[in-house]
């Protein structure tokens, strides 16, 4: 009886052992992962998220992405959101599943609406601040006059890249708009089209355009024109060029800020009506810090 027993306990164990082995190997591809942080580093389909476990977390996107703004008091709406909008600096609540090579794959990535305007404020800030540095280190060099023909090269292109911290500035092409116009001259396309063929020979590459405005008429009206302008040329991209939306950043519209002259001469003012679109290759992505 005793020996009986013991076969039926070794027996019990045994099926037990089996069954969470089984629950293990169940433990797989499919199971949902759910992490929140904020996006360090975007680089075509692979994002980076700085998190409390892990400062450098990669996450890979795909078209079945599904990326979403909550809205209302309750966050209990969810609004559909373009992959561009999943810029550096927005803070996040990601979805994903691990693929066969155990990377983590997105189901979706969903953030605040008013998390994205911090986000694209920050951005702006930035590159208007890098900007005014950029402007007067170059006047100081004008002042340089030991400096030699290379090391002046040297400092200008140090100026260029230093106009963003996490990104090299690879191309640029500053595209112009009639008053009130928001329709893209044919005459740029050529320039835009050997732009986008040149982006994708550039490792980790993003497009990043902004659109402007004079700051003749109101504030308002020369907000909505530099949205549309910029989204005009990001269209343009998108659809002539087949740059892959996940290789775009979110369209910038920065109204009448950063204007090139203040004279008020025609001239001048047809200056400040730009779009530009420059080719960044994303540091931390390339390995280089």
């Amino acid at each position: 009886m005793i020996e009986t027993n013991k076969k039926r306990i070794y027996a019990f164990v045994h099926v037990l052992v089996l069954v969470m082995l089984a629950g293990t190997t169940a433990y797989s591809q499919d199971e949902t992962v759910k992490v929140e942080g904020v996006i360090k580093a975007r680089s075509g389909a692979t994002m980076i998220l700085q998190t409390t476990q892990d400062p450098n977390l990669s996450v890979e996107l795909t078209e079945s992405t599904r990326v979403g703004q909550v809205q209302g008091m309750l966050k209990a709406r969810q609004k559909s959101m373009s992959m561009a909008a999943l810029i550096p600096g927005l803070p996040v609540k990601v979805e994903a599943i691990h693929d066969a090579q155990n990377q983590l794959v997105a189901t979706s990535v969903k953030f605040k609406g008013n998390d994205l305007q911090r986000a694209r404020n920050m951005q702006a800030g930035m590159h208007e601040t890098k900007e005014r540095v950029s402007a007067n280190e170059a006047e100081l060099e004008k002042h340089q006059e030991q400096l030699t023909e290379q090391q002046k090269k040297i400092a200008a292109n140090t100026a260029r890249f230093g106009q963003l911290d996490d990104y090299y500035i690879m191309n640029e092409v500053t595209v112009l708009f009639g008053n009130g116009v928001t329709k893209l001259d044919p005459k740029y396309n050529p320039e835009l089209e050997a732009l986008a063929n040149e982006a994708k020979s550039v490792k980790g590459y993003m497009i990043e355009v902004k659109g402007y405005a004079s700051a003749t008429g109101s504030a308002e009206v020369n907000q909505v024109l530099s949205e549309k302008r910029a989204n005009t040329v990001t269209t343009f991209l998108l659809q002539q060029c087949h740059i892959p939306l996940t290789n775009m950043l979110a369209p910038g519209a920065m109204g009448e800020s950063s204007q090139i002259v203040t004279d008020n001469k025609v001239e001048s003012e047809a200056e400040n009506r730009r779009v530009v679109v420059r080719v960044l290759q994303n540091k931390a992505i390339a390995g280089i810090e």
